[in-house]
């Protein structure tokens, strides 16, 4: 899983270059997906979306399973739903070099970025971060 080096970048033109890794998010239950970026995020204890992908993978938002989130913004709601998460390679978008299986992750109203967190997604990878070349890697454990 060659999934290292890759460069940190912006979300807006007036943004901090930051960690983020091109991801595709799959609704495993309708094959909708979504494919856009995720903010390495080791302050988030879970994955979070935007409340606004579940509509577009064709998860009903509300129907997911509630729970209250506590944010840096404090306490919001939450809807979890079963997604899967494929990382896309570094240098060819369509390529997919890891794939997270079916797993819950929260929607967030209010929220405009994927969050990769610690739980269920940087607990399965040895992540370095190189901040003065503004790149990272993240790379499966061995065994």
């Amino acid at each position: 899983m060659p999934i290292v080096e890759y460069p940190f970048c912006r979300i807006g033109p007036n943004q901090p270059l930051r960690p983020m890794l091109p991801i595709q998010i799959v609704n495993p239950h309708t094959k909708q997906s979504v494919s856009t970026i995720g903010l390495i995020d080791t302050g988030a204890d879970e994955c979070a979306m935007p409340a606004g992908f579940a509509d577009m993978l064709g998860h009903n938002l509300l129907v997911g399973k509630l729970k209250q989130i506590m944010t840096g913004n404090g306490v919001t709601a939450a809807y979890s739903h079963t997604t899967r998460i494929n990382i896309f390679d570094r240098d060819d978008l369509k390529k997919i070099v890891y794939t997270i299986p079916d797993t819950e992750i929260d929607f967030m109203p209010n929220l405009q970025t994927v969050l990769l967190g610690a739980r269920n997604f940087l607990a399965k990878f040895i992540l370095t971060v190189d901040y003065p070349a503004q790149r990272f890697s993240v790379q499966t454990k061995l065994k």
